[in-house]
């Protein structure tokens, strides 16, 4: 394990963080974006961070891709609402509820965001849309979710962050597909 791996995987948590905050500010859930991610800074979730910090991508995609598995991830997604696999539990009727609105929202700020600091430079409009649309485990997502989340992206890809990103649009958009 490199010491410089410690002082660049902290910079892109607090980077990371940093835009899911203006994100949220903008998305009128500033809260959510105060609180967004601390996990990252447990012993867990950030010494694994630390070994399998690449620059390039997730540490914990390295991890699982390494492992099979990842122990920051188990930990990290029973901790942090905002990501769709907190509320799956195959052992109910329902095994994908609606993630409530200030989740969701925080979900698509969080993609924003690491989709700016993993692609920095080579970051456009549609990166996020075809992040999603490559994603294979969509259908863990309730139907409604995932029309929320694909309408959202779609927007920032035609429109950008700017102009999608603000809590009326989000609101109309949530309640046109979920409520």
């Amino acid at each position: 394990m490199k010491i410089e791996n410690f002082f660049k995987h902290l910079h892109t948590v607090n980077k990371h963080r940093f835009y899911v905050f203006k994100l949220s500010i903008m998305a009128g859930i500033p809260i959510r974006g105060l609180l967004h991610d601390l996990s990252k800074y447990s012993p867990t979730e950030f010494w694994e961070g630390v070994k399998y910090y690449n620059g390039k991508r997730s540490p914990i995609s390295v991890c699982k891709q390494e492992n099979g598995y990842s122990r920051a991830w188990l930990h990290h997604k029973g901790r942090n609402k905002h990501h769709f696999e907190y509320w799956i539990d195959l052992a109910t009727e329902d095994k994908t509820p609606i993630i409530p609105y200030k989740y969701a929202t925080e979900m698509i700020c969080d993609t924003l965001a690491a989709s700016l600091v993993y692609n920095g430079k080579d970051w456009k409009r549609d990166t996020p849309l075809n992040y999603y649309n490559r994603r294979k485990d969509k259908d863990y997502i309730n139907p409604k979710i995932q029309k929320f989340l694909l309408t959202v992206y779609e927007q920032v890809a035609n429109e950008g962050i700017e102009r999608v990103i603000n809590g009326k649009n989000l609101k109309k958009i949530y309640k046109d597909f979920v409520e």
